[in-house]
């Protein structure tokens, strides 16, 4: 029964967005495609542990759901009517189709974003409802409001279960890709109390790598997927025993996945040969430079510098254009770094990280009181816990040398 129970678990991690869609292509809803897929695993904990496994236990799933699905439309008035629509047939194994319809159905436009991420992790990644619960750090019953309102909002709204045809793509893609960021982005350093949560972040590569096999042809998505590849072969050095937060040029670079880096870069490199250059592709490409550089030191500033203003041509914001600002202070100097985040003050004075990167120009620039001051607004603006530390412990240096 343990192996069992393991296997489904597995099972559901890995093809809930493909057994999901495939019953709610076929039923047309979410959640009685939920309720009946619920209804297969619990027939599968009775059935598999005597009778074994099936060759295909997706597919065993899919059907199953699918016979528990027409019971309980026999039983239900109002489907008594759909009934005659969805019995023709059992629907298929699950395919790349119902895997790409479950995920864009997840991500569509016209729900919220806290729903979007929610359903995404929920749906296509697999997560308990306690899990995603757990990482956004919100009670269990409330993530459970929010799953049952944008459930409810896919049935009212009439949202379907088809995955977009090619043309559709350029409309859909971007809210995928944006969701699938945000999921990393929230593991990689958190908003909450926890500096980092590893394992939201490692679904967030996950989900994108999973996209980038569905899409082929699609190198954004390979993009995105080298960009959260590279990033996180670098999570073991990236903060300290202590849960400080380890910058770029002092990280222990032997502590990074070598062959992670590596094949994320064949990613990337397969995704530029299509030559659709995008957003995504190029952060992949500038976080490349840094990933196989032999050190900080001995990184191409000159090319992350060029990259970054090919970003600002495909996404003209002004937090790419202080990134920017950082390769100049290695490729021209710092002073002309320095000049660069001036000029973005009346766009980013309420953010911390236009503070702190002025604090560490003037700094290197001997301007040590108008650094202090620098640092000591970013630590007021600064909200993740890990970041209040680090520039806390920048503040304290750099009133030692006043």
């Amino acid at each position: 029964m343990d192996d069992v129970t393991e296997l489904l678990d597995r099972i559901w991690r890995t093809d809930a967005a493909g057994m999901l869609g495939a019953l709610s292509r076929r039923l047309g809803d979410f959640d009685r495609a939920e309720e009946a897929l619920s209804d297969a695993l619990t027939e599968a904990l009775k059935r598999w542990p005597e009778e074994g496994v099936p060759e295909r236990p997706t597919g065993w799933l899919v059907t199953t759901g699918w016979r528990k699905a027409l019971d309980r439309l026999r039983r239900d008035a109002v489907g008594r009517d759909k009934l005659a629509r969805v019995a023709a047939e059992p629907p298929p194994e699950p395919g790349v189709d119902d895997r790409l319809a479950m995920i864009f159905a997840c991500c569509h436009p016209d729900l919220a974003e806290p729903a979007q991420v929610a359903l995404t992790l929920y749906a296509a990644g697999g997560l308990s409802t306690a899990e995603i619960a757990a990482a956004f750090l919100v009670p269990l019953p409330t993530m459970a409001q929010r799953l049952s309102r944008a459930k409810r909002q896919l049935r009212e709204r009439g949202i379907g279960f088809e995955p977009p045809r090619p043309h559709e793509y350029a409309d859909r893609l971007p809210a995928v890709l944006a969701v699938i960021y945000l999921v990393f982005n929230e593991g990689y350093l958190s908003s909450g109390r926890s500096a980092q949560r590893r394992e939201l972040a490692g679904e967030g590569v996950e989900l994108a790598r999973q996209l980038a096999a569905l899409l082929p042809r699609e190198p954004e998505a390979a993009g995105l997927a080298a960009l959260l590849e590279l990033q996180h072969a670098r999570a073991a050095a990236r903060f300290d025993s202590w849960g400080r937060i380890v910058l770029l040029d002092q990280q222990d670079r032997r502590l990074w996945d070598t062959a992670a880096i590596e094949r994320a870069a064949l990613r990337l490199r397969a995704a530029v040969r299509l030559g659709q250059p995008g957003p995504y592709q190029v952060q992949a490409g500038i976080a490349a430079l840094h990933a196989l550089a032999a050190s900080y030191q001995d990184t191409g500033w000159a090319d992350v510098r060029a990259l970054y203003d090919r970003l600002y041509l495909l996404d003209p914001s002004p937090v790419v254009l202080l990134n920017r600002a950082v390769a100049t202070r290695f490729a021209i100097g710092p002073a002309p770094a320095l000049a660069e985040v001036d000029a973005l003050g009346y766009r980013l004075a309420g953010y911390h990280l236009w503070h702190a990167a002025r604090a560490d120009l003037l700094a290197t620039l001997d301007r040590s009181a108008e650094a202090l001051a620098a640092a000591e607004r970013a630590l007021e603006l600064a909200t993740n816990p890990a970041e209040r530390e680090l520039m806390s412990r920048r503040v304290g240096e750099l009133g030692r040398r006043r």
